[in-house]
């Protein structure tokens, strides 16, 4: 135990103050090229695995044994795939990893990372593209840095530079809080009037960590899976149902808080909830599933 402690310290001192460590060079690989695909292992534990555990505990978590908290779905499969080593993410490990999920069945990804730089935005744009064009949704966490992302990227994003129309398979989501008067949205939540889509919970979320414990954490990297989860609940129950509809029903059904006054993320300035994203909203599974559930009816008569 001591041993594994240790290691995982001078992991961190080697990718946060070492300028000269490369980590890329125990892989082997060429990280800028794409077709250098024949690298990596199936090792989803790496150093620390706390933050991916709590991500797919919040989507699928057993429900109902009183044990931790429940997970928004009870009707899915995992499909974990480790691309972020620690919290610096190569664009083509997303890029291949967004493939790779869309080739093997997934119907929605989770994406619980972020930067502000994108080395290649091309390669990642297209795996999303790529995604679409097989009705696969992907969910992407806002980020923590309490910015507006009209001003400040967070990539991926639903609208890069060089496209023409955003993407009709992507959500972007912010994290809010069970404070509905005056702090629903977390203080540290990035927002965006056009680049937010809807905002679901993501404070004090109190769900699975390794070694069989529980623990409360808080991020977009929590509000995101909160979002694939409602998504996957609803095409899991409801097949008949694309991904681009199932969308839509998630941002129709969020809970409108468009008109109240609330703090600005990072400061004490009162903004209307509407200002912050697309929707104004929070996303309510009851209402998604009760939505969802209709539409389901009108398209199998």
């Amino acid at each position: 135990m001591i041993d594994k402690q240790i290691e995982q310290i001078q992991s961190m001192i080697d990718h946060h103050h070492n300028p000269d460590y490369d980590d890329r060079s125990l892989i082997g690989d060429d990280p800028y090229d794409m077709t250098d695909t024949d690298y990596g292992n199936n090792d989803v534990e790496g150093p620390d695995a706390l933050h991916g555990t709590h991500v797919g505990g919040i989507v699928a978590a057993t429900r109902g044994n009183e044990l931790g908290g429940d997970g928004v779905a009870n009707n899915v499969l995992l499909m974990s795939l480790r691309a972020v080593p620690d919290g610096d993410e190569f664009d083509k490990d997303i890029a291949l990893a967004i493939r790779y999920a869309v080739d093997n069945g997934a119907k929605v990804i989770n994406g619980s990372f972020g930067k502000s730089y994108s080395s290649m935005p091309k390669e990642v744009h297209d795996a999303i593209l790529y995604a679409q064009e097989n009705d696969v949704l992907f969910v992407h966490a806002a980020g923590n840095s309490a910015e507006d992302l009209a001003e400040n990227d967070n990539f991926p994003t639903s609208m890069y530079s060089f496209q023409k129309e955003p993407f009709t398979h992507m959500l972007t989501i912010g994290a809010s809080t069970r404070r509905h008067k005056g702090e629903l949205a977390a203080v540290f939540s990035n927002h965006g009037q056009k680049e937010v889509d809807v905002f679901a919970p993501g404070a004090e979320i109190y769900n699975t960590v390794p070694d069989n414990e529980y623990q409360d954490i808080q991020g977009t990297s929590m509000a995101s899976p909160m979002v694939a989860g409602v998504a996957a609940l609803l095409k899991g129950y409801f097949p008949v149902l694309t991904m681009k509809e199932v969308r839509q029903i998630i941002l129709d059904s969020a809970d409108d808080f468009a008109d109240t006054d609330q703090k600005l993320p990072g400061g004490d300035e009162m903004v209307k909830f509407g200002t912050l994203s697309v929707t104004g909203g929070v996303v309510n599974v009851k209402s998604a599933v009760k939505a969802a559930k209709k539409l389901a009816k009108q398209k199998s008569k």
